[in-house]
């Protein structure tokens, strides 16, 4: 096996562990919630959020971990996990290299495109047979 193909393993394995995590943790908010308000999606991406920026200076900073591990656990478990601390994490290393500007435009860019995609995702299928 190649080291490309060992790369999309250690991925795939993280992503198919935080895909599972993520309809586990979702579905229990909500039903100790309710579902008047995303509040299973708003716990993934707050625990998301919170595991990428601890584990990305665990990981890349503070250990020295196999480099599968980190993909694994980073790219496949997190980014499917959630993919808002994806963004998070994006955001802020903007503001921390002071690109305040592109910053507040991955925000505003992220936040308006992507709902507005959606929208336009949704409107262009109901207009298919």
């Amino acid at each position: 096996m190649t080291s490309s193909v060992l790369q999309i393993f250690a991925i795939m394995i993280g992503g198919a562990i935080g895909a599972a995590m993520r309809f586990i943790v979702a579905n229990g908010v909500y039903n100790a919630l309710g579902r008047e308000f995303p509040y299973g999606t708003l716990a993934v991406n707050i625990i998301g959020s919170f595991l990428m920026g601890l584990l990305t200076v665990i990981l890349l900073e503070k250990g020295d971990f196999d480099p599968l591990i980190k993909l694994a656990i980073l790219v496949g478990f997190l980014g499917s996990f959630t993919t808002f601390s994806t963004f998070s994490l994006d955001t802020l290393t903007l503001i921390n290299d002071g690109a305040l500007g592109r910053a507040f435009l991955n925000m505003i860019s992220s936040v308006v495109v992507c709902v507005s995609a959606v929208w336009l995702g949704m409107i262009l299928a109901k207009q298919l047979p």
